[in-house]
């Protein structure tokens, strides 16, 4: 789809989860401007998190990681006394720090608007669209509920919603885009974890982001889903981590799921042919 004098600067999110606090202000505004309804609010029993994951009623997710740090040499801070001292502490803790090497790792997470869609290749009636801004959005007046657009996004992000059957997930908050606002999330977001603007200023912030991190030596700082290099030809929302995306529940190699399709249908086309040949030939050959 094209828009032509109406096509917009591409606009996404670039959420540092480095000054998350997981206060979960983005969930709450998420839903209150785009009326959704609950979701469940009790103790899961996986972790403080009672949200748990993205789906129909869950359009944005702030993900709690509770993690443990091994002891290392750098806890000693170079000094061969500290280290020693370290370690005879650590021994009390199974190897661990002296605080058990606790830290909370959070990240607000959301539908990641890929440059290469598979949601939107599977569409059978055009629900899923993209919008001027280069985001991804459902239409719920069109969506039929079949769920082809479920299984194909490489996140888990779409979702059925149980009442309607239809699948709902973040427009991106399109309605306010139109209005030259900023996402209900992002405005809400009191540390600027959640930032929202044209795509390109936004990695060029995120880059120096992750460079001052390392500065600071938190040398595990990268980017997600920041490049065209990856499977999804890269995201219009994108992320700062400071560990390994599995451990945030991230997928470590993403792959648009309908990527190699044009590649099976033309190995299809060719087998065709060949059988059709094949049959042709029979066919002259017993003729004689």
């Amino acid at each position: 789809m094209t828009y032509g004098p109406e096509q917009r600067e591409r606009v996404g999110f670039f959420t540092d989860t480095s000054v998350c606090i997981g206060c979960k202000a983005c969930e709450v505004a998420c839903k209150e401007w785009n009326g959704i309804p609950d979701d469940h609010q009790g103790f899961t029993g996986e972790s403080y998190d009672n949200t748990s994951e993205l789906n129909a009623n869950t359009w944005r997710h702030v993900a709690f990681v509770e993690q443990r740090v091994p002891l290392s040499a750098d806890d000693g801070e170079g000094d061969l006394v500290k280290v020693a001292a370290a370690n005879e502490l650590a021994q009390e803790n199974g190897g661990m720090a002296a605080d058990g090497g606790m830290r909370w790792l959070m990240s607000s997470d959301v539908c990641k608007h890929c440059t290469h869609a598979a949601c939107l290749d599977v569409c059978p009636t055009g629900a899923l669209f993209r919008t001027e801004f280069d985001t991804v959005v459902v239409q719920e007046d069109v969506c039929n509920g079949c769920g082809y657009c479920v299984p194909a996004c490489p996140f888990g992000v779409l979702d059925r919603r149980e009442e309607d059957g239809r699948v709902w997930k973040c427009t991106l908050c399109y309605d306010r885009l139109k209005d030259d606002r900023e996402p209900a999330c992002a405005q809400a977001c009191p540390t600027d974890s959640i930032q929202f603007g044209e795509h390109d200023e936004l990695l060029t912030r995120a880059r120096a982001r992750v460079e001052s991190l390392k500065e600071q030596g938190l040398a595990d700082a990268r980017l997600y889903l920041d490049g065209p290099g990856d499977g999804i030809g890269a995201a219009g929302a994108f992320f700062l981590l400071l560990d390994e995306p599995e451990v945030y529940g991230l997928p470590p190699d993403p792959v648009d799921t309908t990527f190699d399709l044009p590649e099976i249908w033309r190995a299809v086309g060719a087998a065709a042919l060949a059988v059709g040949a094949g049959v042709a030939a029979a066919f002259i050959g017993g003729r004689r």
